[in-house]
């Protein structure tokens, strides 16, 4: 599909984002921590999502995007679903579809928690928590002995190659550009974000997901290595989609990546039915 790139200026700082050229209903793609807009290239390519207009963003700090001027503000859960808002209105997406992978999930609930209006969303890899250490652990598979990356500041080369691999590798390896990305991220980003979750700055995405009208899907890889799988069974959900949670064999934390004919194929059912 043919696409064009550009820049918005935010309160957040200048975004960068890709879309492609379709007047399609508009899908909003949002990735995880230290990735990029690049990570949805499966998606950009896909026979099955071609009726949409499909836009992805590099959040502040990643990717071509600024790094913030006041990290406190913008490195937050709020903080990225306020800019996340200001890309839909100066793009013009109305009622999009929301992907949301990881932490893009936990923005796009966030998003919807909020007010966004959108037609539906989707998350991959986001178990929906409350914002408190206890639901943290409940929800993700966090070893307390081990040194917690998804938070960390400063990362080491090891560091960036164990985190991008376990976050989106395809067949144990990790694509260059990922992996540049990934060393790209200003630090304060993690450090701020899983910062402000432990100190009670983000919604309660357990009470959004048991209240929401917004149809819902959550779509995660069945070799996932971050969260709880049996933990989504555990939730309450006000307007999950018929198929209900959806394990897909032969994906990790990235279904998106690892099984893309199969993960578009169920976005793409999603959009049609939300």
């Amino acid at each position: 599909m043919t696409t064009n790139s550009g820049a918005i200026e935010t309160s957040h700082g200048t975004i960068a984002y890709t879309q492609t050229s379709i007047e399609g209903p508009a899908m909003l793609l949002i990735h995880g921590n230290s990735s990029c807009k690049e990570v949805f290239g499966k998606q950009y390519a896909a026979p099955e999502l071609a009726e949409f207009r499909l836009v992805a963003f590099d959040l502040p700090g990643h990717g071509a995007s600024d790094d913030a001027a006041d990290p406190a503000r913008s490195y937050t859960l709020g903080g990225y679903a306020e800019m996340a808002g200001e890309v839909a209105s100066a793009l013009k997406l109305d009622k999009p579809i929301i992907f949301g992978w990881s932490l893009g999930g936990h923005i796009a609930l966030e998003m919807i928690g909020s007010g966004f209006d959108a037609a539906g969303v989707m998350i991959s890899g986001t178990p929906p928590i409350k914002p408190t250490i206890e639901s943290l652990m409940t929800g993700f598979n966090i070893d307390p002995s081990a040194e917690n990356l998804t938070g960390k500041r400063d990362f080491t080369e090891a560091d960036a190659i164990f985190y991008s691999t376990h976050t989106s590798a395809v067949d144990g390896v990790v694509a260059p550009e990922l992996l540049a990305m990934c060393k790209r991220t200003d630090g304060r980003a993690r450090e701020i974000m899983f910062g402000s979750v432990m100190q009670g700055h983000a919604l309660d995405e357990q009470e959004i997901v048991a209240t929401t009208t917004t149809p819902f899907a959550v779509v995660n890889g069945v070799d996932d290595v971050f969260i709880q799988a049996s933990y989504f069974d555990t939730l309450v959900y006000s307007s999950l989609w018929d198929r209900g949670v959806v394990r897909l064999d032969g994906a990790g934390h990235a279904p998106f990546l690892q099984q893309p004919a199969a993960f578009n194929a169920l976005l793409a059912e999603f959009a049609r039915t939300a």
